[in-house]
């Protein structure tokens, strides 16, 4: 069974069972042209709704993952088939062994040049057979943007991992899309940053139990003030049972 696409309060969520999720990668990189994978929480999903081009960007997306709890709840909620809640860093690694068991390559764009290298250094060490193809740091200056665009191109890299340092974030792929031959990208915040250790990993009984909000919260107190967007997201879900078929 392939790719289900449902909606979840008007934006698009993928139902891709984790047996599939290899299938499924093979068949994008079999695909001509720019592809994404998008990792969509709560938050974001609020954000295509309020942003016509980030709902642009979530609908042309050829893979739409939810990593929020909440996005499987308000599946249940609204009577819909339930999607498959994935962890984003466990995703990337999943990719990532998908890409080196067929002997595929990999670009890594972002994270300070420290960062950065130590990352690459545990990728290559994890995945052995995994081409690493290229790598730039994020928080480059405008003026590096075509190096940057032109070094993926020529690399022509089966995965580019996109991680902080890149103020775009999933805007970065979509937004130049038609400037590459033939790539999967992948936006995942921290990925190069858990890579290198420079980041701990939120752990599986935490994320399991949808707390990952709260370690948020501990390094951004700032973030308490995220219930306002949530109880919104609620009060959406309501009127999508009451009123929308």
């Amino acid at each position: 069974m392939g790719i289900q696409r449902i909606m979840i309060a008007g934006v698009p969520v993928d139902i891709c069972r984790s047996e599939n999720l290899e299938n499924e990668v093979l068949e994008l990189l079999a695909k001509p042209g720019t592809k994404q994978i998008l990792f969509l929480s709560v938050w974001n999903l609020l954000k295509a709704r309020r942003n016509s081009e980030y709902a642009e960007c979530v609908r042309n997306a050829d893979l739409v993952l939810p990593v929020s709890k909440s996005i499987i709840r308000g599946a249940r909620f609204l009577k819909k088939s339930i999607p498959v809640r994935y962890n984003p860093f466990n995703a990337v690694i999943e990719i990532l062994s998908v890409l080196e068991s067929h002997y595929k390559s990999v670009y890594l764009l972002g994270a300070r040049k420290m960062t950065l290298q130590k990352a690459e250094s545990n990728v290559r060490s994890t995945f052995p057979s995994l081409q690493i193809v290229g790598r730039y740091v994020g928080y480059y200056p405008k003026y590096a943007e075509e190096a940057v665009v032109e070094a993926i191109y020529k690399a022509s890299p089966s995965l580019v991992l996109v991680s902080e340092g890149i103020k775009e974030k999933d805007f970065w792929a979509y937004r130049r899309r038609n400037q590459f031959a033939s790539s999967i990208f992948v936006y995942y915040r921290d990925a190069l940053g858990i890579f290198s250790e420079r980041i701990k990993r939120v752990s599986e009984k935490t994320f399991n139990n949808g707390l990952e909000i709260y370690s948020e919260i501990f390094h951004n107190p700032f973030k308490i003030f995220l219930i306002f967007p949530y109880l919104c997201y609620i009060i959406i879900l309501v009127w999508y049972r009451l009123f929308k078929k």
